[in-house]
């Protein structure tokens, strides 16, 4: 078993794999949203940076779901 690292994902510990980036981590969580908005430590993430910005140990990630509507 890989090495893990526990971070908060909206609210909630969680331990994932160390090396986990934005991407597999929704995936993990079986987010599909294509609006989705990450925040890594209260700072925005680009959709574009998801496949390739690693989780830290300690790391606040909230997944933020717009919603579109009236």
């Amino acid at each position: 078993m890989p090495p893990q690292i526990e971070i908060i994902l909206n609210g909630l510990k969680e331990r994932v794999p160390e090396g986990t980036t934005i991407a597999r981590l929704m995936e993990m969580s079986g987010e599909k949203d294509k609006h989705l908005v990450v925040e890594r430590n209260n700072r925005f993430v680009h959709s574009q940076a998801y496949q390739t910005t690693p989780l830290s140990e300690g790391d606040r990630i909230e997944f933020i779901n717009p919603d579109f509507g009236g």
